[in-house]
């Protein structure tokens, strides 16, 4: 049981983000004795992946914003007269400004189950689907917690543990496996979820393409939708560790199939790779010349510091203006290559951001990116994956009330969880959604526009239909920011067969509606009374079926002196940033890692199985084992035969 815990760990981690989860896997693998846990019914915080009925259900529970004022504070009484608390967030308040929208044509969906769900059980309620419906003022009743704890797992049990979504789990779990545990790749899971589905998929290819809303709803499991939107650099330091960790074993990725680009009212693909600018038709044969120069240049731009020498203070789009280069050419490579601000980035930044663009081309395929198959909240479970191998607990909806801290030295000594009990560690690591607003009074946060649409159609049609795509739409008014949209295919896992997840992110300047909105519009058809009189006209564009606007926290780059009394082996987590890349969450849990044990290697691979050396002990053991092999094994004699067998009768009899 969950409030049976060891008493003392190495280790205590609040919070399954990704740099969270980097962190547990590094000190694990270390040897550390880690506790990973966290309050929420699922993995990845705001990292995390859910399917549609889900989503409905993280969408419910973010607009009620309801408080737990009933908690029981008999914990108190584990607190010494020399310590002092620190008390930490019940509820989350990362998650502002949700709405959500259905386009779609809203037949009965009431009635609708979504198909391959398991039963739940009837102190749950309905369905996520039938959950949004449901009186807010209706109270449900209270969840007991039920705690599953294995020293080793079988491997049918890991793998349905470990490749099973955590977004509909309603009990509290732990997870604990050896070193020894087998491990099971993303692909046999994979394959075993195709065989599953299979049967849905031949009935949906049947029905017409126009999509219902009760469609979704029965196909929601097929939906695996990202609250935050990113791709893989090939060369970044994500892709690195993953490699060198060997947690790519874990997961299986897709590349993004093309970059394209927004301008003139057009979505149009943009050349990146040398193949793609001699085989462009949107290209005079001088534009493919000045594009490659230009490319080339930014390759080893630092051996050619008097190209750009006199432009350092210059911003990058000045720069460009100053290289002979056509109108279409500078929108290609600030907003499609670059991918950087046209007001704000440096020339030098600018060199940069397009140089690693074009290092990262050619790794994997035509583009630089990468996507994991079934969403980004499966790289935090990779890497929580990893650290229960090597010994690691895992606890969810395992809230925690307060932080313990010596007085007198001023270090955090323990931590007591929701069940009144007190577990001592060295080092605590704590997402900052858990901090307290005393803590947290000093902080500036950022604000990140978030828009999650399914639509019928993909921004640019092709002869293909599997096509991850990457657009960026620069701003209408000079100095706000660039609107970056991601698509997703059915082939990504993330959506259900004729439809297209579209992502859209950017920095936060009003509300997510406000600031997104203007952009779906371009975009895309929104079957609104405003729109009808313009339908024939906006047929060409996908339909919006349904949508969701949301901003999120960005609590990236904070000081940790802007946190109030944090103790010195307290560390904090960030949540996820604005950047398309996950380079600041992995730098920051190296840094962390480095800070708590600057002598151990980050995350290096995990041993091979041929060379572990044993114990001499062991070794002993197995050498007697197998000389009592059956064929050295001494037969018995006959009264120890004819004893033995009376003694499994007389034991039988007495039983």
């Amino acid at each position: 049981m969950a409030d049976n815990l060891p008493a003392e760990f190495d280790v205590v981690v609040v919070g399954t983000g990704l740099p969270e989860s980097i962190i547990a896997a590094a000190c694990a693998r270390s040897g550390q004795r880690v506790l990973h846990v966290d309050s929420r019914n699922y993995y990845g915080g705001n990292w995390a992946s859910f399917s549609f009925s889900g989503l409905l259900s993280w969408i419910k529970e973010n607009q009620e914003k309801s408080e737990n004022s009933d908690e029981c504070e008999d914990w108190k009484k584990l607190i010494l007269e020399n310590e002092e608390v620190i008390s930490l967030n019940k509820k989350d308040k990362t998650i502002e400004h949700v709405e959500a929208f259905c386009f779609g044509d809203q037949d009965s969906a009431k009635d609708v189950e979504e198909a391959g769900a398991l039963p739940k059980l009837p102190v749950f309620g309905a369905s996520g689907a039938e959950g949004v419906a449901q009186d807010p003022n209706k109270e449900c009743p209270p969840l007991d917690s039920a705690v599953a704890r294995a020293e080793s797992c079988e491997p049918e049990k890991a793998a349905s543990v470990d490749t099973a979504s955590t977004v509909e789990e309603n009990d509290t779990e732990v997870n604990c496996e050896n070193e020894g545990s087998p491990s099971v790749s993303s692909s046999e899971s994979a394959l075993d979820l195709g065989k599953a589905e299979a049967a849905p998929s031949e009935v949906s290819a049947q029905e017409p393409k126009k999509i219902m809303y009760s469609q979704i709803v029965r196909e929601g499991r097929r939906f695996n939708i990202d609250l935050v939107s990113k791709l893989l650099y090939s060369r970044g330091l994500l892709i690195d560790l993953l490699i060198k960790s060997n947690v790519s074993r874990y997961a299986e990725f897709k590349n993004a199939t093309r970059i394209l680009a927004f301008r003139e009212g057009k979505v149009e693909q943009v050349p990146c790779s040398r193949a793609d600018v001699f085989n462009s038709r949107q290209l005079t044969m001088v534009e493919k010349r000045m594009l490659m120069k230009f490319l080339t240049f930014c390759l080893d731009y630092e051996q050619h510091p008097d190209e750009f020498q006199d432009y350092k203070n210059s911003t990058f789009a000045q720069f460009l203006r100053t290289r002979k280069l056509t109108p279409s050419l500078q929108h290609f490579i600030l907003h499609s290559i670059a991918m950087v601000s046209e007001t704000d980035c440096s020339t030098v930044k600018g060199l940069q951001a397009t140089r690693k663009f074009l290092q990262c081309l050619g790794r994997y395929g035509n583009t630089p990116f990468l996507f994991p198959l079934y969403g980004q909240g499966e790289i935090p479970q990779c890497f929580c994956r990893m650290c229960a191998v090597f010994g690691g607990i895992y606890c969810l909806r395992h809230s925690v009330q307060c932080l313990v801290v010596d007085k007198e030295s001023g270090r955090c000594k323990a931590i007591i969880d929701h069940f009144g009990q007190r577990i001592s560690a060295n080092y605590f690591i704590v997402e900052d959604s858990y901090l307290s607003e005393s803590v947290c009074r000093n902080v500036c946060y950022r604000q990140i526009s978030r828009a999650v649409l399914i639509t019928d159609q993909s921004v640019l049609k092709t002869d293909s239909e599997q096509q991850v795509s990457i657009l960026t739409v620069p701003p209408v008014d000079l100095g706000q920011p660039a609107v970056c949209v991601i698509e997703l295919c059915s082939s990504t896992m993330t959506c259900m067969k004729d439809t297209y997840l579209v992502h859209l992110t950017c920095p936060s300047t009003k509300t997510a509606r406000e600031d997104l909105e203007p952009v779906v519009q371009k975009l895309f058809h929104l079957n609104t009374e405003a729109e009808k009189e313009t339908e024939n006209e906006e047929l060409e564009k996908p339909r919006v079926l349904w949508a969701v606007y949301f901003n999120m926290r960005d609590s990236s780059g904070i000081n940790r002196n802007s946190y109030s009394n944090l103790p010195s082996n307290v560390y904090v987590c960030s949540g996820p940033d604005s950047a398309l890349g996950n380079d600041c969450a992995v730098k920051q849990a190296e840094t962390i890692f480095q800070e708590m044990f600057p002598t151990e290697e980050f995350c290096p691979p995990p041993p091979n199985p041929e060379d572990i050396i044993y114990d001499e002990d062991e070794l002993a053991s197995e050498e007697s084992g197998l000389s009592n092999s059956p064929e050295t094994k001494p037969e018995p004699s006959s009264e120890e035969s004819s004893s033995r067998g009376s003694t499994a009768v007389n034991k039988h009899s007495e039983e």
